[in-house]
């Protein structure tokens, strides 16, 4: 039997009022990988914080074993040194330093108390080509695209001879092809002997590169399945996940849809960029009452650029084309027109665009809607609480009150609070983009749910969503985005995987 690299046993961590970890033992054997998943809230997060030294030595009960050697980190420096590094979803690269001075960004190579930039960028050469990455080390972070920046962060944890990485959401924000090339690096590094702990929302990637699975929920161990011993299915982890049979992935309703009430006419836009070009052309797109419309392609399509230079031209510059609601033409100029005209839009970046993170719900949900709790510009308190109550309980938002941070609330909550925010606005057209990004199957089915609420109440929903599945499961019609123009409008009848590949794939405007 291979041995555990890493041990944690009985482990407890509480925050003021509430255990997050109860007594939880999770074990990894050497060189494999090693899948934690759970819903959001469910303690995965907190479990590799503790880890990693995070929450240090003293602020949790229990036993950390590594190697062999029982560990008391106290910060995240001392867990690096044993060699465990940790890979977050939020990146932690400086845009404006080069990939190699960000590779040893904290333990620089110095000559003489001096850094040696020469040995820096050869060293840096030497990483990137350890990830697969064909880049200048002299590059400037801020020039590669996400997916490229996920491999210099996993090139600096293994600059400081990582013996176990943790992933955290590691494909969250990729696309499906970089998504892939990061799994298959992952099982590279495992045949040169680097063991690897993955958490993710993504069952069909945990069930493909996993050597083992552990399930937490509300703070507990639930199960660990080994592959090869245990039978392993998507379904039996959602079972495990929210304790229950989920015999459908997306809730029914019945389709009531009506007239055409919003409709985007001959959109175009120029990059504000790049001088000269065009990433908007001529698109067009309906959308009527009561109707879920998806916008389906790959990231960098244009679908949030669409969104946001029609949302108050937020994005793009020299901006043409008309927007009407209800068969008369609006202005969508300014963030304030576009919401007086009853628009809203839910951006994909919940944590830096969407939400004050260190404000409390009430201050969060109520912030769109200022005109609505307050007289003579001074806030009325008590409507305040009052709506913010009453989103609190519609939407399901676990929390303790409405005066806890958001930025202490889980993905799947967080992204209640935007939407609790914008609904507050009471549009007829909301436009969602990336509405259940990182959050889990659980929450993702909430989120479904208040989208066909408020589809049955005669609102125009307009769907972002980068996974394809989720885009066919919610949507009416659905409208293919590829380098700016339309190229395909499917049915619910005609989108399937393959048609909406081959929209991508024809990669030609729409009538053309």
């Amino acid at each position: 039997m291979a041995e555990n690299i890493l041990e944690m046993r009985n482990i407890i961590k509480e925050f003021p009022g509430v255990r997050v970890l109860k007594d939880v033992n999770f074990a990894v054997q050497r060189g494999s990988i090693h899948a934690l998943v759970g819903e959001n809230g469910a303690g995965k997060s907190t479990l590799m914080n503790v880890l990693s030294g995070v929450y240090p030595f003293g602020t949790y009960s229990g036993d950390i074993v590594f190697e062999g050697k029982a560990c008391q980190f106290k910060n995240i420096k001392d867990s690096e040194q044993a060699g465990i590094a940790i890979i977050h979803q939020e990146l932690a690269l400086i845009p404006y330093l080069s990939i190699g001075e960000n590779l040893f960004l904290g333990h620089e190579k110095t000559s003489r108390g001096v850094i040696d930039w020469d040995l820096t960028y050869n060293e840096a050469k030497k990483l990137l080509e350890r990830v697969g990455l064909d880049e200048n080390p002299h590059t400037l972070v801020k020039d590669l695209n996400v997916g490229r920046q996920q491999l210099v962060e996993i090139a600096k944890a293994l600059g400081k001879n990582a013996k176990l990485l943790i992933f955290d959401e590691p494909t969250a924000a990729l696309t499906e092809k970089d998504s892939q090339k990061l799994l298959e690096l992952m099982k590279d590094l495992q045949k040169n002997g680097l063991t690897s702990i993955l958490i993710s929302h993504k069952l069909n990637e945990i069930t493909e590169v996993s050597d083992s699975i552990t399930i937490l929920r509300d703070g507990e161990t639930i199960e660990t399945m080994i592959k090869g011993k245990d039978e392993i299915s998507e379904d039996r982890i959602i079972k495990g996940m929210v304790g229950r049979e989920m015999t459908e992935r997306f809730p029914q309703r019945n389709v009531k849809i009506g007239d055409v009430a919003f409709e985007i006419r001959n959109w175009s836009a120029d990059s504000p960029v790049i001088e000269g070009k065009k990433f908007l052309n001529d698109i067009s797109i309906k959308v009527h009452k009561g109707e879920v419309v998806g916008l389906a392609g790959l990231m960098g399509a244009g679908r949030t650029e669409l969104a946001m230079s029609v949302f108050g031209h937020l994005y793009g510059k020299n901006i043409t084309g008309k927007v009407y609601k209800d068969g008369k033409e609006i202005d969508t100029s300014t963030v304030e027109k576009a919401i007086a005209n009853k628009i809203a839009y839910v951006t994909e970046d919940r944590k830096d665009a969407g939400l004050i993170l260190s404000e409390d719900i009430c201050t969060n949900i109520t912030l769109s809607s200022l005109n609505r709790v307050s007289q003579n510009q001074i806030i009325d308190k008590d409507k305040e609480i009052s709506y913010a109550n009453q989103f609190r309980d519609a939407l399901k938002i676990k929390s303790n009150n409405i005066y806890q941070p958001v930025g202490s609330l889980s993905g799947g909550n967080q992204q209640k609070v935007v939407l609790g925010k914008w609904i507050m606005t009471e549009p007829d057209v909301l436009i969602l983009d990336e509405p259940t990004r990182g959050i889990d199957v659980g929450a993702k089915y909430e989120i479904y749910t208040i989208i066909n609420q408020l589809a049955a109440k005669g609102k125009c929903v307009i769907m972002i969503s980068s996974e394809l599945p989720e885009v066919l499961g919610i949507s009416d019609r659905i409208y293919v985005i590829n380098n700016g123009t339309v190229t395909g409008e499917l049915s619910k009848e005609e989108a399937k995987a393959e048609t909406v590949m081959q929209c991508i794939v024809a990669n030609k405007k729409l009538g053309a």
